[in-house]
């Protein structure tokens, strides 16, 4: 599982502290809203989406309150939301992988954006499944060790007992791997155990590790690409196989 791009992540998840925080925190309630129609229930222990999506919330300090308000109105009837997960697929410079996930009321506005943003700075859409075959879906929780107070072993024993499947440490931080399924049990457990978590949701991993990009000019508009995508409202996550990308 080595060569997971934390910073990005963990950084990503930071910013939603300051300027992002509501616009981070509208992009979790749509998805939250989007998982209780689909799973048909307000209750996480029968919504492993839910459930999924309620750690990622956590992890980012949404208010419970908050939280709780999302799933009423997703269960109420006058709920109007009507919001469509549409994926984009496609190749930023030297062939960049690059998955767009969305959640959208207008296809075609969406689609036109996302397709501006990879043709202003040198990518390319792709059909579906263009990328997708590369990538692997797991649990990704990261666990913040920026004081370097976390013993290594303990931290790997309490994450394997929790269910995890792997741990991995850097620099201020752990990061723990699961199941899809697993990560919002699993971030409960670590929770309950007194660590505090960075972020906590599925993520699509390459499965052959990140590449780098030797042009200087090419990586400034691949993470000019990259921020703009993760800025648009309908945007709900990026995942790409740079490695560079902070």
């Amino acid at each position: 599982m080595s060569g997971h791009s934390k910073w990005h992540n963990i950084q990503k998840t930071k910013g939603a502290a300051d300027a992002k925080r509501a616009q981070a925190f509208t992009k979790i309630a749509r998805e939250m809203i989007v998982a209780v129609k689909e799973g048909g229930s307000g209750d996480p222990r029968s919504n492993s989406k839910l459930a999924s999506v309620i750690a990622k919330a956590k992890a980012a300090n949404m208010p419970n309150d908050n939280i709780k308000r999302t799933i009423e109105k997703a269960l109420g009837s006058g709920n109007t939301d009507n919001y469509e997960k549409i994926t984009y697929e496609g190749y930023g410079p030297q062939g960049v992988a690059i998955i767009v996930e969305t959640m959208t009321d207008n296809r075609n506005r969406t689609a036109g954006e996302v397709r501006h943003l990879f043709d202003k700075y040198g990518g390319s859409m792709g059909v579906t499944g263009c990328v997708s075959w590369s990538f692997d879906r797991k649990g990704v929780i990261v666990i913040d060790n920026e004081d370097e107070e976390l013993d290594e072993d303990t931290v790997m024993m309490d994450a394997l007992d929790a269910g995890a499947a792997d741990v991995e440490p850097d620099e201020g931080s752990f990061t723990v791997y699961t199941a899809e399924d697993d990560v919002a049990a699993v971030s409960d457990a670590l929770t309950a155990k007194g660590y505090t978590l960075l972020s906590a949701q599925v993520e699509m991993l390459p499965q052959n590790g990140y590449v780098k990009l030797a042009d200087e000019d090419q990586a400034k508009g691949l993470q000019k690409m990259l921020d703009l995508l993760e800025d648009n409202d309908d945007v709900q996550n990026v995942w790409h196989n740079w490695e560079d990308a902070e």
